[in-house]
Parts: structure tokens; C-alpha cells; sequence
């Protein structure tokens, strides 16, 4: 593994490689990788245990001032950007629309009828354009917004559940961890209070 920023790309050198790009380190035996700098002291933290035993770990963790295990399956914490899309691109003003309607109901079938296209259409349209299809782009656009609420506001789960357009409580939990690796309350003890609330999207 490496951090998320550069594990597409060591994919594409190493194509041989099996690139695990969203854990924090990975134990292969004789190969050991972390995924960045605090990750890397979880991986040491994780030879230790494994060499001398957990009482010596725990020790050190101690000395060190950091907890004593975070598992190497443990989610890096992904910012998930939308795929680009091409300047000028007929799709623009689409997703303009959906960021701006996240709260409500959105379907294929809406988004196709506001494109003017029928579903198959412009599902194939949208992904050529995009490289994902519309509902995954929703969903990661709802995931963002739920982001973006958890790191810079005290609304409840439930409030931001419906604010980013998630229909219930209990599927925003579910999809905000398929897709962040971690729950709600486990994000905003992370990040709250970490970005600017002037720094809102439109």
C-alpha cells in the first residue's frame, strides 16, 4: 500500500503489484508497506508487537503518546473527488443541478428526462464523459455534502442524513462507511472543527 494519493499511480507503474489503496499498512511477510507517515508508526508499532510481543508495544505506544493499535485494515480517510469533467461538457449544468438538489429525490430516470436523453443514453453519455455512472456520482456527491456537514457543523446525524439527500439515518450510516471506510460519528471525532464553515459549497 501507499497513501491514497499516490496509490493509482504506483498501480500504474507496478501493474504486477497488488495495490491495497485504502488500508493503513500492509504485512506480507518479508514485505511491509504503510501508507504514509502516521501509518508508517502504526506499522512499527505492529512489528514490535509482533517480534517482541504486546506488553513491549504497549510500552512503547505509551512512551510515544499514540494509541496502540490502529489495524492495518483500518480506511485511510479518502477525500473522494468527483471524476473531471471536460470543460464545456453538456453534463455541466446537470451537475451543477444535482449538487444544488442533493436534499431531494433524484433518479436515473430524472436525470435522464432533465438531459433530455433516454436512461441508457445517457447513463453510456455520463460515464464516457465522467468514467462512473450517474447514480455512483450522486452518491459520492451526498457523501461529500455528509462530509462537509460532519467536519463543520453540530447537526445531528439525522439532520445531515436528510440534508445530503440520504432518505434515512440507517442508509446514510451504511453508505457513508462503504464509501468513506468508517462510521459518521467516527468521521466527525477526526475532522470537526477542521475546515473553514465559510469554505461551505454553493
Amino acid at each position: 500500500t501507499t497513501h491514497w494519493v499516490a496509490a493509482g499511480e504506483l498501480a500504474r507503474r507496478f501493474p504486477r503489484v497488488e495495490v491495497a489503496p485504502d488500508v493503513l499498512y500492509v504485512d506480507n511477510g518479508q514485505i511491509l508497506t504503510s501508507a504514509g507517515a502516521a501509518a508508517a508508526l502504526d506499522l512499527c508499532l505492529h512489528m514490535i508487537r509482533r517480534d517482541l510481543g504486546s506488553a513491549v508495544a504497549a510500552n512503547i505506544a505509551r512512551m510515544s503518546v499514540m494509541p496502540l493499535e490502529r489495524e492495518g485494515g483500518q480506511a485511510q480517510f479518502i477525500v473522494h473527488e468527483h471524476p473531471p469533467v471536460p470543460r464545456g461538457s453538456a453534463l455541466e449544468p446537470l451537475l451543477e443541478w444535482i449538487e444544488d438538489n442533493l436534499a431531494h429525490e433524484v433518479t436515473l430516470g430524472s436525470l435522464a428526462a432533465r438531459a433530455g436523453m433516454s436512461e441508457r443514453t445517457f447513463s453510456r453519455r455520463f460515464r464516457e464523459q465522467t468514467g462512473t455512472t450517474p447514480l455512483q456520482w450522486l452518491l459520492r456527491a451526498r457523501v461529500r455534502r455528509a462530509q462537509f456537514l460532519l467536519e463543520s457543523s453540530d447537526h445531528s446525524v439525522e439532520r445531515i442524513a436528510r440534508q445530503a439527500g440520504f432518505g434515512s439515518p440507517t442508509a446514510f450510516r451504511e453508505r457513508f462507511r462503504k464509501v468513506v471506510g468508517t462510521t459518521p460519528y467516527a468521521y466527525r471525532a477526526a475532522f470537526h472543527g477542521r475546515r473553514d464553515a465559510s469554505a461551505a459549497p454553493a
